[in-house]
């Protein structure tokens, strides 16, 4: 049996994603994994794909953009508090941060994140990074 979870926001963060944010680990669980995300006022992520996991993203604080693209299929949505996306395993994604809040949001990772070779950067995205 596994024991029960429960963790407070650390203030500084774990780890910067390969996109260039900052991870603050949360909970992982067999099925997947739950992190808090932040990118500072200004900042623009590094464009670059999942070769194996799917995330659902929602928004806590801050305003921004989110770019993603699927073959064909492509979109810039607007994000702010209240606001949730996915990312399905391959597409092309890059966000960046709009305003005078850093953005704020909770990913959650199904499976849980593998290791530091899931995520592969793109050469290019929809704005410099």
């Amino acid at each position: 049996m596994k024991s029960f979870q429960t963790k407070h926001l650390p203030t500084e963060y774990d780890n910067l994603a390969p996109d260039g944010s900052e991870i603050r680990l949360l909970h992982t669980m067999l099925g997947g994994g739950l992190v808090h995300c932040t990118l500072p006022v200004g900042g623009v992520s590094k464009p670059v794909y999942h070769r194996t996991v799917e995330e659902m993203w929602y928004f806590l604080d801050g305003v921004g953009q989110v770019w993603r693209k699927q073959g064909d299929m492509e979109s810039v949505v607007d994000v702010r508090q209240g606001v949730s996306l996915t990312i399905p395993i391959g597409t092309h994604f890059q966000f960046r941060t709009i305003g005078e809040l850093p953005l704020q949001f909770i990913i959650t990772t199904m499976p849980a994140w593998p290791g530091p070779d899931e995520a592969v950067l793109l050469e290019q995205g929809k704005w410099d990074a």
